[in-house]
């Protein structure tokens, strides 16, 4: 959505992201194969085929472990929010190159014999009992199901019919297909791989991403302990206005876990749920942009009084009470209905100036 709530299809930001994407995945697969080749065991006949399939799987596994760290890192810093917009081009990218290096494999590996190569992918090794020799082809199949059904429902269509905690939730696996991946390369490439480059990258890429969901987490949960003061008849502190930029928002942690966007525009606080209708952005880290909540993550708008998004859109967020006393914001737990109107709070300009005085 841009500012005047258009949908965003194809536009220059778009193609510039996937025009540099694609040249980075083949200038990886590229150098890949030339250093391959170029280091060869000597007396060895090298196969490029091979080289080609481990290139895919490098790269599709190096683009998963980037798609998986562009989230906490827009919540450590907004600078990375760009690469959180166009996240699902990297994502549905991610398993074309994942299926390329699968019909490629199968191939190369099953369809030399008399069986389907498909069929002869699941009978040729049965050893599911053992450890040095389990069928780890079947764990990377495993993984490739799982970003399939992320790029076949990665368009908004099914984010709307599927529901946003169904959605969310189906793509949540790509933690468990990352986690597959890991086992796939470790019982396949890594187990023979005399060069220990394999594993140390491999190794490494994991704890890159668990450091920075960890960091990420810590972070928010930092905040929400600062955050966490309840007040009489149970409304929450948030504290003085002048805490709130203009048009910019704190997020505050509620009683059973929700979060509160509170937002300060044009001397008023409004407040309503964090959580996006789109995928679930954080609202909070959003601002005000002709009179609606922008969310950081796509654009999506709501009103800050009602939570309504602009006509034609009929998206509608909770809303929460919100009042002033002594200087100090209150917010009601108890959320509103979506799109429910709600009065914001009018910042009292005297107050203000003598906060501002002392």
């Amino acid at each position: 959505m841009g500012h005047q709530y258009q949908a965003v299809q194809w536009n220059k930001n778009k193609v510039v992201y996937d025009l540099y994407m694609i040249i980075s995945l083949v200038v990886f697969i590229g150098l890949f194969m030339v250093i391959g080749l170029k280091t060869y065991p000597s007396g060895h006949t090298a196969e490029p085929v091979g080289l080609m399939i481990r290139a895919l799987g490098s790269a599709a596994f190096s683009m998963l472990t980037i798609v998986l760290m562009i989230g906490p890192l827009a919540r450590l810093s907004p600078r990375f929010n760009p690469f959180l917009y166009n996240r699902r081009h990297l994502g549905v990218t991610t398993f074309l190159v994942s299926f390329l290096h699968f019909v490629l494999a199968l191939m190369w590996y099953h369809a030399a014999g008399p069986l389907n190569p498909f069929v002869s992918l699941f009978v040729s090794n049965p050893l599911y009992d053992s450890i040095p020799g389990f069928p780890f082809e079947i764990l990377g199949l495993a993984a490739l199901i799982v970003l399939f059904l992320m790029a076949a429902t990665s368009h908004d269509f099914w984010l709307n019919n599927l529901s946003a905690p169904v959605w969310k939730a189906l793509h949540m696996l790509i933690y468990p297909a990352y986690a597959i991946l890991i086992l796939h390369i470790t019982l396949g490439a890594l187990y023979t791989e005399k060069s220990i480059v394999y594993a140390v990258l491999t190794l490494g890429a994991f704890g890159l991403v668990a450091m920075l969901h960890l960091t990420a987490g810590f972070r928010e949960w930092r905040t929400d302990s600062g955050l966490r003061h309840l007040k009489k008849k149970g409304w929450v502190e948030i504290g003085s206005p002048l805490d709130i930029p203009e048009k910019r928002a704190v997020i505050a942690p509620l009683p059973g876990g929700e979060r509160v966007a509170v937002f300060r525009y044009d001397g008023k606080i409004a407040a309503i749920t964090n959580v996006c209708r789109h995928q679930n952005g954080p609202l909070g880290e959003g601002r005000v942009i002709d009179s609606c909540i922008v969310c950081p993550w796509h654009g999506w708008q709501y009103s800050p009084e009602d939570g309504i998004s602009p006509p034609p859109f009929t998206e509608k967020v909770a809303t929460y009470n919100v009042r002033i006393e002594n200087g100090v914001i209150l917010i009601d737990p108890k959320a509103n209905k979506p799109g429910a109107r709600v009065e914001p709070a009018i910042i009292d300009p005297v107050s203000i100036d003598e906060e501002l005085a002392s």
